[in-house]
């Protein structure tokens, strides 16, 4: 009888963060497969997967940044193909899940897109999924298939130790929102917590009402998952100066930074904006005196590998 042959990883990246996909598949020294995808001339995609994948475990990285919908619907498109093309598993490696913010009914009439988004990754043919740092956590129990969600948070602790080591640091969670996010860090780097208590007026719009602890002198490190307009965070940086901290530092997740968020954050009071390459960067954002971009490239890299050994993931962050 035939020995039965492990099968192997192959590794299949769309457009949206090519540059991560490249450095994961470094990571695991596994090259990415060979995948043409495409646009007709009226931008419907197109996706040929130039190599055999049949029995293989295939991960697909694509983060559903901007554009959003195109990025969605080259993932949905991968997938189709991959499992038209007899793979064995296919595992949508998302390190942005776009959509993540609408999960909810804010009003009547209102969708929750993220459960639909859910639901249309599931209904091409992904059998799991890994993600990073979901804007809510519960957003795991809208997939109907098993899915992991990572976190940013040991690559943080690791650059936060190596820049602030000897420093009176304070956690601050720039809303009431984030405070567990915030406190779990806190607890990482054995600081204290800080929160800013907020109200906004409209969207896209927060302004500073008070700060709950005292900052004074201390080196400030403002906590979150999606960085987007950057308002909050330069008004809460400016409100904690005045109260008298040393300086402030924003380390988020998610760089979305739409519009003139670059700009805003270039020129705000904050000393620092650290955010990961879960979303390509922009050439603004390379550009920027103040900004900073961590590799989530090993740990995405780390959790694919042990994903497709059928190892524990979770000990990852334990």
């Amino acid at each position: 009888m035939a020995v039965r042959m492990k099968p192997s990883i192959k590794l299949v990246a769309g457009n949206s963060n090519r540059q991560l996909a490249e450095a994961i598949a470094d990571y695991l020294e596994t090259p990415l497969a060979v995948c043409q995808v495409k646009r007709f001339a009226d931008m419907e995609v197109f996706v040929e997967i130039q190599e055999n994948v049949r029995g293989e475990d295939v991960f697909v990285i694509q983060s559903t940044s901007y554009p959003a919908n195109d990025h969605l619907m080259e993932l949905l498109i991968i997938i189709d193909a991959l499992r038209r093309s007899s793979a064995r598993r296919v595992t949508a490696v998302l390190p942005y899940f776009g959509y993540a913010r609408q999960d909810r009914k804010p009003g009547p009439r209102t969708p929750i897109s993220s459960k639909l988004v859910a639901n249309l990754i599931t209904r091409a043919g992904a059998d799991r999924v890994l993600t990073l740092d979901l804007h809510a956590g519960q957003i795991q129990g809208f997939f109907d298939i098993p899915t992991d969600n990572l976190y940013a948070a040991p690559v943080m602790v690791r650059d936060i130790k190596e820049r602030f080591a000897g420093e009176e640091v304070m956690v601050v969670s720039p809303d009431v929102g984030g405070v567990v996010r915030a406190r779990a860090l806190a607890k990482r780097i054995d600081a204290q917590l800080a929160i800013v208590d907020k109200r906004r007026e409209r969207p896209g719009e927060s302004e500073v009402m008070n700060i709950i602890g005292d900052v004074k002198g201390r080196c400030c490190i403002l906590i979150d998952d999606i960085v987007d307009s950057g308002g909050t965070l330069c008004n809460a940086a400016e409100a904690l100066l005045k109260q008298g901290a040393k300086e402030v530092t924003a380390y988020c997740t998610h760089g979305v930074l739409s519009g003139g968020a670059v700009a805003r954050i270039a020129s705000s009071r904050l000393k620092e904006m650290v955010i990961t390459d879960s979303i390509q960067p922009t050439e603004a954002v390379r550009v920027a005196q103040n900004f900073r971009v961590l590799s989530i490239a090993p740990l995405i890299g780390e959790a694919i590998g042990r994903t497709a050994s059928e190892s524990s993931v979770s000990s990852l962050f334990d």
